[in-house]
Formats: structure tokens, sequence, C-alpha cells
């Protein structure tokens, strides 16, 4: 009876039994013996994140300094994904004016390695936020990102864009992505949802803004002054991510070692999500990427192509919070299957057949409202079966894999918008298979094949869901 009273209230929490089906699938101690509880009453309390840090009783899940992190988060959104997501409109720029010497093959390498960058250095600045937490991140990604984009704004050759705009902006705009999407689950559990969709939100309506606001300057100020205009702004908003985003946890200083990344992919339902979300991400961008030209061919004025990627973020500002707040009523990866599937029918059932105004600007709508909802419910799943003070390192692996995929994904479409001499099918089918190796196979595939292999993405993120609740649908997980 002794020895059970001495029991720090850390202990006893991690006693109590998870609150709800999704925190039994952490990796939480609360399932150990009692007998190893009560032999560690009498240790020297650890140093640190307490060991209860997983049970959904000691998230905050609200509160001032919780929901100013929500607020410097979606600044981040907007500067980082934001800018990204506006990429179809430099596309289409740079092909008709600077670039316009070059095909769309090579052009679309600009976009690609954007989102590469943005992406692939997931695992270092992963490892880097776990030990030094997100300040200095965001300092040195702000810097970067602005420099960059100032320099774009003097470009005028290729390899200039492709340094500028496809290497060092990325590479900070990935340095205070990252710090966002960690910091998030250290403040919410059973509203984690909701919160990455408010964040995610962030990205949605940078990619409202920057479009229109671009292509207004470009006319007005012209491209250099456009561009530095885009950078100020991102200056700004960066300032007030700054100041608010910081993590629950303090960092955590540990030795480099290349197993923190392997050590992720032993686990089987981490495979599945990272397998599903490169399937994803090999063919997302492709509709934002070439959505313009595309109208811009089939007859659209270009007054009025102009607006379909804002359009498109705008409709994804819903796509990232509608599903995120009901992800935490039926389970996140309930909605993530849903959702999947939902954008894979959109795209081979909509997108291809779609030649005239209305229809092309009704699927800019929709995609961008199912689209949305990956980037913001990606995180999350991720979260879900993860060590909160790893968070770090396995979100960036993830994003590592799926940069690899984004990298390859628009130059392959800019060739096969070659290969069919100018018309968008062959891409179109891509962007809705995204499961080949060369792109030579989609040109021959059926429309049934086409269909069964466009679900794959959708297949293996629902086998994910599987492996954590089994078959019976009504669970929330």
């Amino acid at each position: 009876m002794t020895q059970n009273s001495s029991t720090p209230s850390s202990l006893q929490d991690v006693e109590k039994p998870a609150m709800d089906t999704e925190a039994t699938i952490l990796p939480i101690v609360a399932q150990s013996p009692t007998s190893d509880i009560e032999k560690a009453a009498s240790l020297t309390e650890p140093k640190g994140p307490p060991p209860g840090g997983f049970n959904p009783s000691q998230f905050p899940d609200g509160g001032l300094q919780a929901w100013l992190c929500v607020l410097g988060c979606f600044c981040i959104l907007f500067c980082s994904f934001g800018w990204i997501n506006s990429i179809g409109v430099f596309q289409e720029y740079y092909q008709t004016h600077q670039l316009r010497a070059y095909s769309a093959s090579t052009v679309s390498w600009i976009s690609s390695l954007e989102v590469f960058f943005m992406f692939a250095g997931g695992p270092v600045i992963g490892k880097l936020y776990d030990n030094y937490g997100p300040r200095r991140l965001l300092l040195g990604g702000t810097l970067l990102h602005v420099f960059g984009l100032m320099m774009a704004s003097l470009a005028s050759e290729y390899y200039q864009f492709i340094l500028a705009q496809g290497i060092c902006s990325p590479i900070g705009a990935s340095m205070i992505f990252y710090p966002a999407m960690s910091t998030i689950p250290t403040w919410f559990f059973r509203k984690r949802g909701a919160a990455f969709g408010i964040v995610a939100a962030g990205s949605s309506l940078g990619g409202v803004i920057f479009p229109i606001m671009v292509q207004r300057l470009i006319v007005e100020v012209g491209f250099g002054w456009a561009m530095r205009t885009g950078a100020f702004l991102i200056l700004a908003l960066m300032v007030v991510a700054i100041l608010t985003v910081e993590s629950r946890f303090p960092p955590s200083k540990k030795p480099w070692s290349i197993k923190d990344f392997v050590i992720p992919l032993k686990e089987l339902t981490y495979d599945l999500v990272s397998l599903g979300s490169f399937l994803f991400f090999m063919g997302i961008f492709l509709p934002i990427n070439y959505i313009i030209l595309e109208a811009e061919h089939y007859g659209m004025d270009p007054s009025l192509a102009q607006y379909l990627v804002p359009i498109l973020n705008a409709a994804s500002l819903f796509g990232r919070t509608i599903p995120g707040f009901l992800a935490d009523k039926i389970g996140r990866y309930n909605m993530m299957m849903i959702m999947c599937f939902f954008t894979s029918i959109l795209v081979l059932a909509m997108w291809i057949p779609s030649t005239t105004n209305a229809p092309i600007i009704v699927f800019a709508a929709l995609y961008g409202f199912g689209s949305g909802a990956f980037v913001s419910l990606t995180p999350s799943l991720i979260a879900q079966i993860s060590d909160v003070r790893q968070i770090g390192v396995r979100s960036g692996t993830l994003f590592a894999i799926i940069s690899v995929a984004s990298l390859v994904g628009n130059p392959i479409g800019g060739a096969l918008l070659t290969k069919w001499n100018g018309e968008y099918t062959g891409l179109q089918v891509f962007a809705g298979v995204l499961t080949f190796a060369g792109y030579g196979s989609c040109l021959q595939m059926s429309t049934a094949r086409a269909v069964l292999l466009t679900c794959g993405r959708s297949i293996v993120l629902s086998l994910a869901r599987v492996r954590l609740a089994g078959w019976k649908v009504m669970t929330k997980i």
C-alpha cells in the first residue's frame, strides 16, 4: 500500500486506460504489467516529457498558447505550401515568356524541383527539429525562402530559375513547413484533425491569393516586382510565425543516426501509409500545374483560365478543413480512405471528358476539395501511429519518400503531353493511374485497368486502416 501511494502522478496517469479507440494504437506504456509500474515508482522520475505524454488527457487540446501556435502554423502553410500551390501560374507564364524556347517538360522541372526540395529535406529537418526545436529552423528557412524569390525576380535564364525558384526558395519553404507539421501534434490529440485542417487551410488561402496577386502585379509593375512583392508578404507573415510557433515539449538532443530514419520503415502500417502517399503524390500536382494550359488549349479565354488555380485552391480550403473536423468524429484513416476514392474517381471520370469551360471549372473546384484533404490528413495519420516526441523525424521520412514522386510526376506529364502531340489525354490518364514505371505503358492501358490501378492509392491507404482496426467498418480509426 505504501508503495502504491508513493507512485508519481505521471505514472498514475499512465495507468489510466486510453480514453478512446485512437489512443490504443499509440506506443504508450499504459499496457505494461502492473508489477513493472510498481517497480518504476521507486525510480527517479525522468527528465523531459513525461512517460504519459501520449495519454489523451495530457494534451491541452486548446488554450491561448495552443491556438496561437495554430495561427503561426497557418501563416507558415500560407507562405510555404500556399506558394507551391501557385506553380500552375508560373508554368503557364514561363512557357509563354522567358522560357518559351523550352518544352513543357523542361519548364516543368522548375515546379517539380520546388515540390521535391520542399519535401526531400524532411528527415534532416525533422531531426533538427527534434534536437533544437522550431525557432532556428523558422529563422533560417525564412531567410532562404525570401532570398530565393528575390533572386528569381532578377532571373532571365533557365538555370537561374532552377537555382533560385527551383532550389533555394523551396529549401527555405521546407525548413518552415516541417516545424508547422511537427508542432501541432504536441498541443492537440482529440482535436488534432481539426487543428491540422485549420493550419492546412493556410495553404489554400495562399494558393488563392498568390496566383491572383502575381498575375495582376505582372501586368501592373512587371514580373520582377511581382516576385519581390510576394517575397515581402512572406517575410511579414513569417515574423508572426516566428513569434507564435512553439513546441509543448522542450527539444531533446540525441546523436545522429541513420537508424532513426530507417526504424519507421520496419512498421507495416507506416509502410502502407508511405506507399499510398507516394502513389497519390505522383499525380496530385499534375492538374494544378497544367490545368491553365489545358483550358486554354480547349478554347477558354486566358482572362478566365488564370482563375482556375485560385478556384482550385479556394475549394481546397473546404477540403482541408471539413474533412479534418469529420476525421475527428469518424476516424482519420476512415476519412482519408473516403477522400482518396473520391479524388481517384473524379480524375478519370470528369477531368478526361472535360473540354468546355463549365466542366473544367467544376472539375477544378471538386479536385481542389478532394486533393486538399490529403494535405491536412496525412500528418495526422503519421501522428496517430507515432511517439509524439519522434514526430519530426517520422513525418520527415514520409515526406522525403513522397518527394521523389512529386519530382518525377510533372516532367512525365510534360513528356506525355509531347508524346500525344499537345493533347492532354495521356497526361490525364497518368494523373489518374499513378502506378506505373514508364509512361509508355500508360498509353496502351484500357479504361478498366486504369480505373483499377487508380484506386491503388486508395486501396493501399485502406490496408493501413485495416492493419490498425481490422475489417469492422464502423470502427473509428
